[in-house]
C-alpha cells in the first residue's frame, strides 16, 4: 500500500464516520429537546399546579376565616336583639317601682271603706303580676346576709335577735329585672 491508497482509504472512512457523527447528533439534540421541552413543561405545570393550589389554599383560608366572622357576628347580634327585648322595659319598670312603693304605702294604713281597700290590694296584686312576667322579682333581704350586690346599706344598729352582718330592717325594697339588678334594697344593716 503506497502513501496514497492509505490517504484515500482515511478519506473514505472519514466521510462514513461524519454521516454517522452527523446523524447521531441531530438524534440526539432532538432527544435532549424534546426532554427539556418536556421537563420545562413539567416545571411549568408543577410551579401552576403549586400557585393554583397555593391560591386554592388561600381562598379557603380566607373562606373559612370570613365564614367564623359571619358566624361570630350573627351570634352577637342574636345577644344583643335578647339583651334589647329583655331589658327594653326597664325604664318603664324602673319608674313603676315609686308607684309600687307608694301603693304598698297606701295599703298599709286602715282604710273606713273595707271594700275599697280590697279592691285596691286586687288591683296591686293585678300590677305586681304583670310585672312578675315582664320579669321582675323582688330582692330577699330580711334576715339575709348582707350582699353589696343586691342590698345598700344605709344604717347600722345592734340587734340581739339578728347575727352580725344580717340585715335587720328593709327600708326600701330592691327588685331585679331578668335576674339583673334595677334597684338594690336600701336595708339596715347588724354589726
Amino acid at each position: 500500500m503506497n502513501s496514497e491508497e492509505v490517504k484515500e482509504q482515511q478519506k473514505a472512512a472519514e466521510p462514513e464516520e461524519t454521516e454517522e457523527a452527523e446523524n447521531t447528533l441531530p438524534e440526539e439534540e432532538t432527544e435532549s429537546a424534546e426532554e427539556q421541552k418536556s421537563d420545562a413543561g413539567d416545571e411549568s405545570e408543577k410551579t401552576s399546579e403549586d400557585k393554583s393550589s397555593e391560591e386554592d389554599e388561600a381562598l379557603n383560608t380566607k373562606y373559612m376565616r370570613l365564614m367564623a366572622d359571619f358566624q361570630n357576628y350573627k351570634k352577637r347580634v342574636e345577644k344583643e336583639k335578647g339583651d334589647i327585648y329583655a331589658y327594653a322595659n326597664e325604664k318603664l319598670v324602673s319608674e313603676l317601682l315609686a308607684v309600687m312603693d307608694n301603693f304598698e304605702r297606701a295599703l298599709q294604713h286602715e282604710a273606713a271603706d273595707e271594700g275599697f281597700a280590697e279592691g285596691m290590694r286586687m288591683i296591686f296584686k293585678q300590677m305586681t303580676d304583670v310585672l312578675e312576667k315582664a320579669g321582675l322579682e323582688e330582692i330577699k333581704a330580711l334576715g339575709e346576709d348582707f350582699d353589696p350586690n343586691y342590698h345598700n346599706a344605709v344604717m347600722t344598729e345592734d340587734n340581739a335577735d339578728y347575727e352580725s352582718g344580717k340585715v335587720t330592717e328593709v327600708l326600701q325594697k330592691g327588685y331585679l329585672l331578668n335576674k339583673k339588678v334595677i334597684r338594690a334594697s336600701m336595708v339596715k344593716v347588724n354589726n
